[in-house]
C-alpha cells in the first residue's frame, strides 16, 4: 500500500508490500517502528540508528517531537488521494487554535507575548522534557491571543500553552 507523508511541507511516498518491505520514494529502507506502552511514545529503528518520538494526534494530522524539533506531518493513502483529488481544498482553520504540550516537561522559555503576530512554524515556547529542550512551534498564521505559562513551570501533556487567534 502506497503512503503520501506531507512533513512541514515537504512531501513523501511510502510503499509498504505485503511482506513488509518499505521503500521511501523509491528507495528501500530499513525499519522498524515500536509504540512505547501507556504513552505518546515510539522508538524508531531506522537503517540502524535509533530514535525517540513523541506523537500527538492533531485535527489535520500528526505533530511529531523528533531530536528536539517538532513536525508538523500529514498521511494520506492511495485511496484518500484519489477522493480528494476532485475536491477543492479546504480553507485553512480560523477562529481561536490552542497550542499544546506534546510531552511533560518544563517551560524553559516563552518566545511571544500577548498581541505578538506568528507565522507558522515560529517558535512560541521551549520546553524541557528527557533533558533535551524542543522549540513548541504556531501550527498557522495568527496573533497571540493569551499566553498560559511562564518560565520555570512544569507543564503536564496536553497542557494549553498558547491561544492563538
Amino acid at each position: 500500500m502506497k503512503y503520501f507523508v506531507r512533513v512541514n511541507g515537504e512531501e513523501f511516498e511510502i510503499e509498504l508490500d505485503a511482506a513488509g518491505q518499505l521503500t521511501l520514494n523509491g528507495e528501500p529502507v530499513d525499519a522498524d517502528l515500536v509504540r512505547i506502552p501507556n504513552q505518546n511514545l515510539y522508538s524508531l529503528l531506522l537503517n540502524h540508528h535509533s530514535y525517540e518520538l513523541a506523537v500527538e494526534e492533531t485535527r489535520t494530522g500528526y505533530r511529531i517531537l523528533l531530536g528536539g524539533e517538532q513536525y508538523e506531518v500529514d498521511v494520506t493513502d492511495e485511496r484518500q488521494r484519489r477522493l480528494m483529488a476532485g475536491r477543492s481544498q479546504p480553507a485553512p482553520p480560523s477562529g481561536e487554535a490552542q497550542i499544546t504540550a506534546p510531552i511533560p516537561g518544563l517551560i524553559v522559555k516563552v518566545e511571544v507575548k500577548e498581541g505578538d503576530h506568528v507565522t507558522a512554524g515560529q517558535p512560541v515556547v521551549i520546553l524541557e522534557a528527557m533533558k533535551m529542550e524542543n522549540e513548541i512551534r504556531a501550527p498557522r498564521e495568527g496573533e497571540i491571543r493569551a499566553v498560559h505559562v511562564a518560565p520555570g513551570q512544569s507543564v503536564e501533556q496536553g497542557a494549553v500553552l498558547i491561544t492563538l487567534g
